[in-house]
């Protein structure tokens, strides 16, 4: 559904995605994951050409990105942002609504899609409908931005970061969610983390990445039982590190 061939982008003598190629299958999600200032964000930007490539290519269910128009290929793509990004001027309705209403939907239709989007993100109509970004919680307003993303019912969706900014409870409220609505709705996507424990749950398969280039795709057991090289397992390491320190916590409790 989405093929990246030696995707490359340059800023004068830096290189910051070097010749990267990935596929993601229709309705797969695959993670980019790694350290801050890896290309992971730059590489996702060049999938809908708001970063335009400075070499490679893109294609989405076989189409050179190439020949579409930009603004025509990012309205049939969803896009959740890094911070939201809601517009902060509009309504619920109103930020759910730019794209069907760019496509030309009939007013009826928008209402309806709205509605049916805000319940599938678990947000009262009713409620919010009419409200202003600035009225709703973090977790709220990040559901709003997911709902905005699907609301052209895009085969495609591209996640930046989109839980990032959450406290660890509504982060996981928005993860278990995503991986219901991505099932039932059978998008592909590709979705942008830092955040290993993240990447493990939500991704069918990871593509790990360093400095720009891409040191190992494959789903999340493959990459834990498998690494390719001391930078993958060390990474890989961190939950079972991590998992070993709560035991060790929980263990001293039992016998204080």
């Amino acid at each position: 559904m989405i093929e990246l061939q030696a995707l490359t982008k340059r800023y004068g003598e830096r290189v910051a995605v070097d010749r990267l190629s990935f596929r993601a299958e229709r309705g797969e999600v695959v993670v980019l994951l790694g350290t801050s200032g890896c290309g992971k964000t730059t590489t996702l930007k060049m999938v809908n050409r708001l970063i335009e490539p400075s070499d490679g290519l893109v294609r989405i269910d076989g189409v050179d990105v190439r020949t579409l128009p930009g603004h025509e290929l990012r309205r049939h793509v969803g896009y959740v942002f890094q911070g939201v990004g809601l517009f902060p001027h509009m309504t619920v309705f109103e930020n759910i609504s730019v794209t069907p209403t760019l496509l030309g939907w009939s007013a009826e239709r928008i209402r309806r899609r709205v509605d049916e989007l805000l319940d599938l993100v678990e947000l009262d109509p009713a409620v919010l409908r009419d409200r202003w970004p600035n009225e709703l919680s973090g977790g709220q307003q990040q559901r709003v931005g997911v709902a905005r993303a699907l609301a052209a019912e895009p085969k495609v969706m591209l996640l930046d970061e989109p839980f990032g900014a959450l406290d660890p409870l509504t982060r996981e409220q928005l993860q278990q969610s995503f991986a219901r609505i991505r099932t039932q709705l059978g998008v592909t996507a590709i979705f942008v983390t830092h955040d290993l424990v993240e990447a493990l749950f939500l991704g069918d398969r990871i593509v790990v990445m360093r400095d720009g280039c891409l040191v190992q795709v494959g789903t999340p057991r493959e990459l834990m039982v498998n690494p390719v090289d001391e930078f993958v397992e060390r990474m890989f390491g961190t939950p079972k590190r991590q998992a070993q320190l709560l035991n060790d916590l929980l263990g001293s409790g039992e016998h204080s």
